[in-house]
């Protein structure tokens, strides 16, 4: 089994009621949620560690991971607030707007980490779950717990509007990073971390750090591969793009399956990953991504679509 820690939210994207009047409709959404979603349709164990809401939202959530074959015996229930994220659209590419104040996953403490069987292989952490006191400590603290003996994955997935304090934000994910063994991150998410559009000294610095692979996704141009072995290229499969929500989530969890599928996601395994694996591997994730950005929202592809 995969485990994901970290938000689950209801995105509320643009649309227009049938008069023509602007308007939103909610979705489930969060970067570790749609990287769960993805995995689980992609025939991939997995479990979502997150705390949801009571309220309807709340039900709109677990229905989704339900749906598509998310385990919840990791979830911890609580009447507390559902976060919200306002979606807005620029030539396909979405801008968030948070509420999270208070809300049911932001407030997950060290007392709900969970008791982890030995079938969890890997841990995927990410985005803006990391952020917030006292869950992105929470989720530090079992990343730490859990490095050692289980394959660690991150998605730092930038936010800039959420993070309110830059140095703090990029402290702890320096300290997770080295703790990783997948560094997956954007084009932009190296720019906001590093000041640079330099994906390859920001991969070497993160590689010394300890991190085994960094896969940086460039969009439309395709994507980069960083090992203490060497660097790889790949350009990006060509589809109509309806939008790119969860696109980056579906990779991750498109990789990791792709991974998994050919038994290397194991820390030896990775830490000699050759190449022709690392470009299947690739090939695979940039697929299940271009799926999701031909069809509106994060709507991950199912494995039957795969073939």
């Amino acid at each position: 089994m995969i485990l994901c820690c970290g938000e689950a939210l209801i995105d509320f994207l643009p649309g227009k009621t049938p008069e023509g009047t602007a308007a939103y409709e909610p979705v489930c959404g969060g970067s570790v949620y749609n990287t769960a979603i993805a995995l689980g349709r992609l025939g991939v164990p997995v479990g979502l560690f997150t705390g949801l809401s009571t309220d309807f939202f709340g039900d709109m959530l677990r229905d989704g991971l339900k749906a598509s074959k998310v385990s919840l015996a990791f979830i911890k229930d609580w009447d507390k607030p559902s976060t919200l994220a306002f979606v807005k659209l620029t030539k396909g590419h979405a801008r968030y707007s948070f509420f999270d104040d208070n809300s049911a996953g932001r407030m997950l403490t060290k007392r709900d980490l969970p008791k982890l069987a030995s079938k969890v292989q890997a841990l995927h952490f990410g985005s803006i779950s990391l952020i917030p006191e006292p869950g992105g400590d929470t989720l530090e603290a079992l990343m730490k717990r859990e490095a050692k003996s289980r394959v660690i994955c991150l998605d730092p997935n930038i936010r800039p509007g959420m993070i309110k304090d830059r140095r703090k934000h990029m402290a702890r994910l320096t300290r997770m990073i080295a703790m990783a063994d997948i560094v997956k991150v954007s084009d932009e998410d190296v720019a906001w971390m590093t000041a640079k559009d330099d994906a390859a000294a920001a991969a070497k610095k993160w590689l010394k750090l300890g991190a085994k692979l960094v896969v940086v996704t460039r969009g439309g141009k395709g994507v980069e591969a960083f090992t203490t072995q060497g660097f790889m290229t790949m350009a990006a499969q060509k589809v109509k793009v309806a939008d790119t929500v969860g696109a980056g989530d579906t990779f991750t969890a498109g990789l990791l399956t792709a991974l998994r599928a050919m038994k290397l996601l194991d820390k030896k395994k990775l830490s000699a990953l050759k190449a022709e694996d690392l470009a299947l591997a690739l090939g695979f994730a940039a697929k299940a991504a271009s799926i999701t950005c031909s069809r509106p929202g994060a709507n991950p592809p199912w494995a039957r679509e795969m073939v």
